[in-house]
């Protein structure tokens, strides 16, 4: 049995591939995880080109750094994920920032709130994207189509408990994205970056 604090074998291998200078993992990369830094970004920043700005930020910054992810510290989802979400949040400080110095309403106060709000929804969208299939499917019945826990278990083929145990599972880390600390969150993902 592997050791838990491994990282996983896929993990090293990509980056060892990424510090070669092999250009065809950064298009494995890009495959498995463009869908989520363009969607954190997006949901951070609210802006289609924006998030296609960061999201190219992130794959330059992987290609020309891959020794800046440590595969001690966790996934390297997790790291991508982060790694987007801080470049996204200093997009949203200094664009918010621009606007206060030219007059428009708006304070520091407002631009701190907005970029906490973005934050929680981010590391949301990450919790749900990394959940296990099971929960995600019951979440997303009960959530999206309104199903109680009785209706998610028909729908599901699972027994009513099964059901209940899943949702509240799911609940329970959705819960932790106001918690900066949050076991769900990847490290370096708060909501301050």
């Amino acid at each position: 049995m592997a050791k838990k604090d491994a990282p996983p074998r896929w993990d090293r291998k990509m980056q060892q591939r990424l510090a070669r200078g092999e250009a065809a993992a950064l298009g494995e990369l890009y495959d498995r995880f463009a869908s989520l830094v363009h969607g954190l970004a997006h949901r951070v920043l609210g802006d289609e080109r924006a998030a296609d700005g960061i999201t190219r930020e992130v794959f330059v910054h992987v290609w020309e750094h891959p020794e800046a992810y440590d595969p001690k510290q966790g996934p390297l989802r997790s790291w991508v994920a982060g790694l987007t979400h801080r470049l996204a949040v200093q997009r949203l400080r200094a664009t918010e920032t621009a606007a206060l110095t030219q007059g428009t309403d708006g304070s520091t106060e407002e631009l701190e709130r907005k970029v906490r709000h973005a934050s929680v929804a981010a590391r949301a969208d990450y919790i749900v994207q990394s959940m296990p299939t099971p929960l995600r499917a019951a979440l997303e019945l009960a959530y999206f189509q309104r199903r109680d826990y009785r209706q998610a278990a028909a729908d599901l083929s699972i027994t009513e408990d099964e059901a209940r145990r899943r949702l509240r599972l799911g609940l329970q880390l959705l819960s932790t994205a106001h918690d900066t600390g949050a076991p769900g969150a990847p490290p370096g993902y708060g909501g301050a970056a």
